[in-house]
């Protein structure tokens, strides 16, 4: 891995406004023609901030350049959205379920990353967002092992036995990859496509308009805010304590 958070960069710790309600929004439109929705903006150390909530915990920080406009919107009035059919939910672990340790899980997490250039963190924030960091996990729509593939994809991307973990992490890593360079490394529309697939990001021309799929761009994103603190943490400590300082 190149850098603290690998090709994605801080300004990609991005997230959406829909996992608090608020009384309004805004839209943020940027000079690559995608827009962003948050909850309010700052402007921090010569970068505009967008948080996604109220309470700050997810954000993402822009160059003003890369700023068009930023209007206030109203929050819609509350709809009934049906969750699309990519939508994955995991299903209770089988009782075949192979033990999986946290470090095995983390070896084949930061092999499948150094070989597609994406934090380590990035995607077990995804396995755990989508299986829980079950392989035997399945979900309502037919999305299978610990990154929630469908057997479609897992076949373009050359994936053989889609419940064993090493292959379904690196089928999923894979397809991730493909789809932040399709979106210019923008992560919260990879993670949407991820989730809802392309074809609804390029249909709405942003984060399609369904809830499961915002809250699970927030939910990925605020468990790699996280991480990655938890991470930088020890090392500014050091660093402080180191002599001389």
């Amino acid at each position: 891995m190149t850098g603290t958070l690998g090709k994605l960069g801080i300004a990609l710790l991005a997230a959406i406004a829909a996992a608090a309600p608020v009384r309004a929004a805004e839209r943020v439109t940027l000079s690559n023609g995608f827009y962003q929705i948050c909850a309010h903006h700052d402007t921090i150390e010569g970068q505009v901030r967008l948080y996604a909530s109220a309470d700050s915990s997810s954000y993402i920080d822009v160059p003003p350049t890369d700023i068009v406009s930023i209007e206030t919107i109203p929050d819609p009035p509350p709809t009934r959205i049906d969750t699309p059919p990519s939508a994955a939910i995991a299903s209770t672990p089988s009782r075949l379920t192979p033990r999986l340790s946290p470090d095995d899980l983390h070896e084949m997490l930061s092999t499948a990353g150094q070989a597609h250039h994406l934090d380590v963190d990035l995607l077990a924030s995804v396995v755990k967002a989508e299986s829980g960091g079950n392989p035997r996990a399945k979900s309502r729509a037919g999305a299978k092992g610990l990154m929630q593939l469908m057997d479609g994809t897992a076949s373009d991307l050359g994936v053989h036995d889609i419940y064993q973990p090493e292959d379904n992490v690196r089928g999923g890593s894979a397809y991730l990859d493909a789809l932040l360079t399709r979106y210019h490394d923008n992560l919260s529309l990879a993670l949407a496509a991820y989730n809802a697939g392309p074809a609804a990001v390029d249909k709405y021309h942003g984060i399609p308009p369904y809830r499961e799929t915002r809250l699970y761009v927030a939910r990925v994103i605020h468990e790699f805010n996280r991480r990655v603190k938890a991470r930088q943490h020890p090392a500014a400590l050091a660093s402080r304590n180191s002599p001389g300082h």
